[in-house]
């Protein structure tokens, strides 16, 4: 009768340090990655003024997104979050890479922006900015009128 009770006081035992262990375990952190940014060797291979949409979706794959107008650029999101026990999951990081194309279709700009504390940080930049890029030639020409001085003129 005593070793009866004794295995059921033993079996007791096990069941709540397992119960105690599983909740403990469930309280542990998970993440979960969603998303794909291209690796640093890989956006080395786009060279802005040289590539297309075409060669870009070729060597780093197909964007995660793209913008809503036709002439605009290819974006590559991947967020990390962390789930805690029975809280809601909350980003741990952000990353974005956009690939912008001009009217032509190649690549004008690749820009690499973080999630810092709720703030986009432009994380690298490469983007060839002319600045008679959307301008015509009587645009231009108008606005250099008032750059004229009379010191100018005079030599």
């Amino acid at each position: 009768m005593f070793a009866m009770v004794n295995r059921l006081k033993l079996a007791a035992r096990i069941v709540v340090l397992a119960g105690a262990g599983m909740a403990l375990a469930s309280c542990a952190a998970q993440y979960r990655n969603h998303g794909y940014v291209p690796s640093e060797e890989d956006l080395a291979e786009v060279v802005v003024g040289v590539d297309t949409r075409d060669s870009v979706a070729e060597s780093i794959g197909a964007p995660s997104s793209s913008g809503v107008l036709d002439e605009s650029g290819y974006y590559y999101i991947a967020t990390r979050l962390r789930h805690y026990g029975p809280s809601q999951p909350k980003p741990v990081s952000r990353e974005l890479v956009a690939i912008s194309f001009d009217q032509s279709g190649v690549v004008s700009g690749v820009e690499r922006f973080g999630l810092e504390n709720g703030n986009v940080i432009p994380l690298q930049r490469r983007v060839t900015s002319s600045g008679i890029q959307d301008k015509t030639f009587l645009r231009q020409l108008l606005g250099s009128l008032g750059n004229i001085g009379p010191g100018n003129v005079i030599q």
